[in-house]
């Protein structure tokens, strides 16, 4: 399986990301961590990226492509990936493509992760989180048993400042302005498999899972 992630905030790419991992036994490839991990290293790559975020700029595009490439050779991923929160935008996409045929390992498929917008807003402004033990729930789809409580350490739920109304509106709005144009460009490459995105979460990674079992 070789595919990217694609969805909007709250879609479950991240969640879906760690059980396709597991059942496939192939990396899945987070940029940000990618980013993360080579500036704690100190990479060449990571130098330049970090220059750029301490100056407040965008890491370019060049320095994520090269991540991924040199994360792509590590042998774990010789059976395929998956790409999470990349690429973005059409000109980051067409990058891609270019390196992964120079690699010889061209995606297979893209999975997009379908949400209704409605459902999309109830994850993400429901979301509360522990104070100590980091635990999730969701005051609409998965409310704890005492309102404000964690069910399991019984601290304190708190809601994440960028997880109010009017933030994950701006947020879905980049996303439908930059990353929706990302559909079209893979269903011209007739690579693009759409998932209804809600409902059980093993039943999503199966229906995920059926699609690279038929290529």
């Amino acid at each position: 399986m070789r595919t990217v992630l694609l969805g909007a905030p709250g879609s479950g790419k991240g969640t879906q990301g760690v059980f396709l991992s597991k059942k496939f036994d192939i990396p899945q490839i987070s940029t940000g961590d990618l980013l993360r991990a080579a500036v704690t290293a100190g990479s060449d790559l990571g130098k330049q990226a970090k220059s750029a975020m301490d100056a407040g700029a965008l890491v370019s595009d060049e320095i994520v492509i090269g991540l991924i490439r040199e994360r792509l050779t590590h042998d774990d991923a010789k059976n395929g990936y998956i790409l999470d929160g990349f690429p973005r935008n059409i000109a980051q996409a067409e990058a891609l493509d270019q390196m992964l045929v120079d690699l010889g390992q061209p995606l297979q498929g893209v999975v997009l992760l379908d949400v209704p917008f409605n459902e999309l807003m109830q994850r993400l402004t429901g979301r509360r989180t522990c104070k100590d033990c980091g635990a999730i729930f969701n005051v609409h789809l998965s409310p704890p048993a005492e309102e404000g409580v964690c069910d399991n350490c019984g601290g304190e739920l708190f809601q994440r400042q960028d997880d109010n109304e009017a933030t994950i509106e701006n947020r879905l709005k980049v996303y439908e302005e930059q990353t929706a144009p990302l559909v079209g460009f893979y269903q011209q490459q007739n690579k693009l498999h759409t998932i209804k995105g809600t409902g059980d979460i093993d039943a999503i990674t199966d229906a995920v899972g059926a699609i690279f079992d038929d290529i």
